[in-house]
C-alpha cells in the first residue's frame, strides 16, 4: 500500500502532524511497541498558553528565556507561545477534559512561571490527551497505524537503487517486532516524532523506548543536531528501588510542596535561591544533588503534608493512588525524591516549518533543537511545541505537496551475510555500561576529566557493538542500544565543547557563564 507521508511516532508531535497532513494526504503512522508507550502518555503536567486575564505573551516569552538561559532563539519562542491558545482550542475540539472553575480553564503554576497558564486534566494531562489524538486518528480514513515497529535507518539517496548522494529522505527501514522481518517504508516526506534520549541515563523518568532513536537515524542520514549537552533533570522523581521512574509532578512544588533534608529535617532550598521550591528545574535538580553528595543521602523529601488533605487529593489524585499503594499517604507523609533524567533539550536541527536539513525530512517534538527551550525547557513547554511543530511541518508539506517527488525504487534490506545471536548478554551488558557511566560522567554536575572517561568508554563500545551489528540479525534490543550509543556521544561531545556553565550544563572547570550565548551545532 502507498502512502503520501510516513510520521515516525505516535506521541502528541506525532499524532499532530498526521490529523493535519491526513486532511488531504495518505498518512502511515508507525510506532515503537505500543501507540501509546511514549512519552506523551506520561506527562504529568500540562501545557502552558497565555489565558489569563493579568497574562501576556511578552510575560511567557520572557519566562521561556529566562529559564533557557538566554540560549533560546527568540523568533522561535515567540511562534509557539503565539500559537498556544489555538493549540489549547483544537485538543478542546478533539475532547479533551481540561480542568475547569465554572465556565474558564483551570489554571495552574509551575515552577519559572510568573503567572497561572498551565492548563491540565488533574495531575494526568498527557494520558488525556494522547487519548484524544489516537481516538481522532483511529477514525481518520486515511491515517493507518502501525505499531511494533523498531526503525532501523532512514532511506536516503544512497539507498537508491541508482545510488544518490543527494541526501534526500525517502522513508524507513523498520524491523517488525512480531515477525523479525526489516519492510522498506517509503513516502514522499517524512516526519520524525521520536522523542528524546532519556534512557541514556540509569535514572530517567522517560518510558522504555526513549532511546534517542531519530536523533541517532537523522545524524546517521547527515542532518545536524543541537544542544545535545542540555539533558534535563526532573527535580523529584521517586525513590523507591521497586518502582522505576514514577515522577513527582512540578506542581506539587508549585502548590506549596517544600523540600527537606531528611538528616537535619530542615528545608534547604533557602541556601540555593530566594524563589525557594519555585525556582527553575535546574537549580532545584542541582540543590538536592548538592544535599545528596553533602550528607551522603539516598534521597531528600519533597513534603506537602502540612496542606489540607482534601486539597492534596483533589489537585494530585494520580499521584495520591500510586503513593498509597506503595505505602506513602502524601497527605500525612514526606514523599522521599531523587533528581533524574527527564527532558532532553537539544535535538535535530529545525527551522520554523520543522524542517531538517535533510530534503524531505521533517521533526518536531522531543527528538528536535527548535530553538524553544535553549539551555534549560521551561515546565509544560514541552506538549506545546509537539502540537505547534507538528502542525507546521504538516502545513508546510500539504502548501507545498506538488514538489515532492514519488519515491525511486530503493534497495531492500540485505541480511544474506549475519545470523541470529547466540550472546544477547552482550547487549544487556552494554546497556548497562552506558546508562551507568552516563549517569556517573555525564550528570547534574561535570568535569572535562570525568566528559573524557565517558567519551573514552563510547570509542571502546562503538567497536564492540558495530561488529556485533555487522554479524548478527537486527533486534530491537540491538537497534536501540546502537541508538543509545550514538545519543551518549553526541551528548558527551557537545558538553566537551561548551566552555562555560549555563542552564542544565554545569562544570566545575568551567563554573562561569559567557557572556554571549551560542548553540553547541555538531555536523556530520
Amino acid at each position: 500500500m502507498t502512502h503520501d507521508v510516513i510520521v515516525i511516532g505516535s506521541g502528541a508531535a506525532g499524532l499532530t502532524a498526521a490529523l493535519a497532513l491526513a486532511e488531504r494526504l495518505k498518512v502511515l503512522v508507525i510506532a515503537k511497541g505500543t501507540l501509546t508507550s511514549g512519552s506523551t502518555a506520561w506527562a504529568q503536567g500540562g501545557i502552558a498558553a497565555v489565558l489569563d486575564a493579568g497574562d501576556t505573551f511578552e510575560n511567557h516569552v520572557r519566562d521561556t528565556m529566562i529559564a533557557g538561559a538566554g540560549l533560546n532563539r527568540r523568533e522561535t519562542v515567540e511562534f509557539v507561545i503565539e500559537r498556544a491558545p489555538h493549540a489549547i482550542d483544537r485538543l478542546i475540539e478533539l475532547g479533551v477534559p481540561f480542568n475547569t472553575d465554572g465556565n474558564t480553564l483551570h489554571l495552574t503554576r509551575e515552577g519559572g512561571h510568573s503567572h497561572r497558564r498551565i492548563v491540565h486534566v488533574d495531575d494526568a494531562t498527557g494520558w488525556a490527551v494522547q487519548a484524544a489524538l489516537l481516538k481522532a486518528a483511529e477514525a481518520n480514513p486515511n491515517i493507518t497505524l502501525l505499531p511494533g515497529q523498531a526503525c532501523i535507518d532512514l532511506i536516503t539517496g544512497r539507498h537508491e537503487e541508482r545510488y544518490s548522494g543527494s541526501g534526500r529522505v525517502w522513508g524507513v527501514y523498520a524491523l517488525d517486532e512480531a515477525s523479525g522481518k526489516v519492510e522498506a517504508h517509503t513516502a514522499r516526506a517524512t516526519v520524525l516524532a521520536t522523542g528524546g534520549a532519556g534512557r541514556v541515563y540509569q535514572f530517567s523518568t522517560a518510558p522504555r523506548g526513549a532511546t534517542g532513536d531519530g536523533i541517532a537515524m537523522a545524524w546517521r542520514a547527515g542532518a545536524r543536531v543541537g544542544n545535545m549537552e542540555m539533558m534535563q533533570f526532573h527535580p523529584t522523581c521517586l525513590y523507591n528501588l521497586e518502582v522505576k521512574n514514577l515522577l513527582i509532578t512540578e506542581a506539587v512544588r508549585g502548590e506549596g510542596g517544600r523540600l527537606i533534608n531528611p538528616r537535619t529535617g530542615k528545608r534547604f532550598m533557602a541556601f540555593y535561591d530566594e524563589r525557594l521550591e519555585l525556582a527553575p528545574r535546574d537549580i532545584v535538580a542541582r540543590a538536592i544533588d548538592s544535599e545528596i553528595k553533602k550528607f551522603g543521602l539516598d534521597f531528600v523529601h519533597l513534603d506537602i503534608s502540612h496542606m489540607p488533605p482534601d486539597f492534596v487529593r483533589g489537585h494530585f489524585p494520580t499521584i495520591h493512588d500510586k503513593l498509597l499503594g506503595l505505602g506513602i499517604d502524601m497527605t500525612t507523609q514526606p514523599i522521599p525524591v531523587v533528581p533524574a533524567q527527564h527532558y532532553t533539550c537539544g535535538g535535530v536541527m529545525i527551522d520554523l516549518d520543522g524542517r531538517t536539513d535533510l530534503p524531505g525530512l521533517y521533526a518536531a517534538g522531543e527528538c528536535t533543537e527548535s530553538g524553544l527551550h535553549g539551555a534549560n525547557r521551561l515546565a509544560s513547554n514541552s506538549l506545546l511545541e509537539c502540537f505547534v511543530f507538528g502542525e507546521a511541518a504538516a502545513r508546510h508539506i500539504l502548501a507545498h505537496w506538488d514538489r515532492f517527488d514519488a519515491p525511486p525504487p530503493v534497495r531492500g534490506w540485505d541480511e544474506s551475510r549475519v545470523t541470529n545471536s547466540d550472546e544477547e548478554v552482550v547487549i544487556k551488558q552494554n546497556w548497562t555500561e552506558i546508562r551507568r557511566f552516563m549517569w556517573n560522567y555525564v550528570g547534574i554536575v561535570r568535569t572535562t576529566r570525568r566528559l573524557e572517561r565517558a567519551q573514552h568508554r563510547i570509542r571502546l563500545l562503538s567497536g564492540e557493538i558495530d561488529d556485533y551489528y555487522g554479524h548478527f540479525r537486527v533486534t530491537t534490543d540491538l537497534i536501540e542500544l546502537r541508538n543509545l550509543l550514538q545519543s551518549a556521544d553526541l551528548i558527551v561531545r557537545s558538553a566537551l565543547r561548551r566552555l562555560e556553565s549555563r542552564g542544565l550544563h554545569y562544570t566545575l572547570d568551567h563554573p562561569e557563564t559567557l557572556p554571549e550565548a551560542h548553540d553547541t551545532v555538531l555536523v556530520p
